[in-house]
C-alpha cells in the first residue's frame, strides 16, 4: 500500500501572486489615469492662467491708451499743432483697438464681458466729448469750449474708467491667487498620490514576492518528501513482490483445482439438462415466484409454445389445477411448505388455445434448507368423459 503523497497548494499559490499583479496593475492604472487627469487640469489652468494675464494687458493697455489720448488731446488744445492732432487720434484709434482686444477676450466670460461693454461705453462717451471738444475749438468758439472744458475739468469720466479698469484687474488678480491655489493643491494631491501608488506597489510586489519564495520552498519540501515515499514505496514493493511470488504458488494449484470443480459442475449441470430433455413427460422448471424458468422439449412438443414463449413468464397463465370453487392454490402452499405435490388433475394451454388434461406432480428444489423453486412434471391422461 502507497504512502499518501504530500499535497503542494500550486494552485492557490498561483491565483495569490496572479491577485497580488493584477492589484499592482490595478494600482498603476489609477496613479496613471489620476496623473493624467491633473496634467490635464493643468495645463487647462495654464492655458486659463494665460488668457487671464492678457485680458488684464489689456485692462491696462485701456487705461494706458485713455491717459496717453488725454495728454494728445490736450497738448493739441494748446499749441493747435497737426502733428499733435494726429498724435491724439492715434491714441484714441489705439484705445479703442484694446477695447475692442478686451471685449474678444472675455466673450467666453458673461461677468468680464459686461465689465468691458460698460468701460467701452464711458469710453466711447469720453471720445464723443473730444471730438465735440476739437470740433468747438476749430470752429473759433472761445466760449463754448471754455464750457465744455469747464464740464470735464476734475476728469470725472476719466477717474471712473480707470476705477473699474483697477477694480476689474484687482478682480482678475483674485481669480489668478485662487487658481494658483487650487494648482498648488493639485500638484500636491498628485505627488502624494504618485507617491502612496508607488509605495503600495512596492509592498504588493514584495508581498508575491514572499508568496513565490515560500511556494518555492514548500515544493522542495514536497520533493524531498515525495523522494523518501517512493523509496518507502520501493521497499514495500519488493517486499510484496516476495508476498506475491509465494502466494502465486499456493494459487495455482487452487486454481487447478477450482477449474476442475467448475468442469466437474458443468458436466453435472449438462448431465441433468440433458435427463430433463429425455424425459417423455412434461418437465417444467419453476421459480420461488412459480414464473417459468427452463421446459423441456415434449413441452414445446405438446403445446407448440417455444422456450422463450413461455420463460420469465407466471406458470399460471399455461397450467391450471382443476380444484373446486373457492379452493386455494394447492402449488403454491406446496412451494411455500417445501412439500410434494403429486397425481393433481391439471390442464395445460396450447398455442392455439386447447386445453390439455394432465397429471401434475410438484418437487420442490432446496439450496440448503431454503426453498428456491421446483420441477413441475405433467403427464397425460385421457380425458374425463
Amino acid at each position: 500500500m502507497s504512502s499518501p503523497r504530500p499535497k503542494v497548494p500550486s494552485d492557490r499559490i498561483f491565483r495569490r501572486v496572479l491577485a497580488f499583479f493584477l492589484l499592482v496593475f490595478a494600482v498603476l492604472g489609477l496613479v496613471v489615469t489620476m496623473a493624467l487627469r491633473n496634467l490635464g487640469r493643468a495645463q487647462a489652468a495654464s492655458e486659463w492662467v494665460n488668457h487671464t494675464h492678457a485680458v488684464r494687458a489689456e485692462a491696462a493697455d485701456i487705461l494706458s491708451s485713455l491717459n496717453a489720448a488725454e495728454a494728445a488731446l490736450r497738448t493739441f488744445l494748446v499749441t493747435d499743432d497737426p502733428r499733435d492732432q494726429a498724435d491724439y487720434r492715434v491714441a484714441f484709434s489705439d484705445l479703442a483697438e484694446h477695447v475692442d482686444v478686451a471685449k474678444a477676450l472675455t466673450r467666453s466670460a458673461p461677468d468680464q464681458y459686461q465689465q468691458i461693454t460698460q468701460l467701452e461705453d464711458l469710453v466711447a462717451k469720453r471720445a464723443d466729448l473730444a471730438r465735440e471738444i476739437i470740433r468747438v475749438r476749430q470752429k473759433g468758439s472761445p466760449a463754448e469750449l471754455q464750457s465744455l472744458l469747464a464740464s470735464d475739468a476734475g476728469g470725472v469720466a476719466v477717474h471712473e474708467i480707470a476705477r473699474r479698469v483697477e477694480r476689474f484687474r484687482a478682480e482678475q488678480a483674485d481669480l489668478l491667487n485662487e487658481r494658483d491655489r487650487i494648482s498648488f493643491l493639485q500638484a500636491h494631491t498628485t505627488r502624494w498620490t504618485v507617491l502612496a501608488g508607488l509605495v503600495l506597489d512596492l509592498l504588493l510586489l514584495a508581498g508575491a514576492a514572499w508568496l513565490i519564495r515560500d511556494d518555492l520552498r514548500a515544493r522542495q519540501q514536497a520533493g524531498d518528501a515525495l523522494r523518501e515515499a517512493n523509496e518507502q514505496l520501493e521497499a514495500r514493493v519488493q517486499a510484496r513482490t516476495a508476498e506475491l511470488t509465494a502466494a502465486n504458488q499456493s494459487l495455482k494449484a487452487g486454481a487447478l483445482e477450482d477449474r476442475w470443480a467448475r468442469q466437474a459442475l458443468e458436466h453435472q449441470l449438462r448431465y441433468n439438462q440433458l435427463i430433463i430433455d429425455s424425459i417423455a413427460e412434461l418437465a417444467i422448471v419453476v421459480t420461488r415466484m412459480l414464473n417459468v424458468s427452463r421446459i423441456n422439449p415434449a413441452v414445446e412438443r405438446l403445446t407448440g409454445w417455444e422456450a422463450a414463449d413461455m420463460v420469465d413468464r407466471p406458470l399460471g397463465n399455461f397450467v391450471e389445477l382443476v380444484a373446486g370453487p373457492g379452493a386455494a392454490d394447492p402449488l403454491a402452499r406446496a412451494l411455500k411448505d417445501g412439500h410434494d405435490l403429486q397425481h393433481q388433475p391439471a390442464t395445460i394451454a396450447d398455442k392455439s388455445g386447447r386445453r390439455h388434461p394432465l397429471e401434475l406432480s410438484f418437487f420442490p428444489l432446496r439450496d440448503g434448507n431454503k426453498v428456491v423453486g421446483g420441477v413441475v412434471t405433467l403427464r397425460t391422461r385421457p380425458p374425463v368423459v
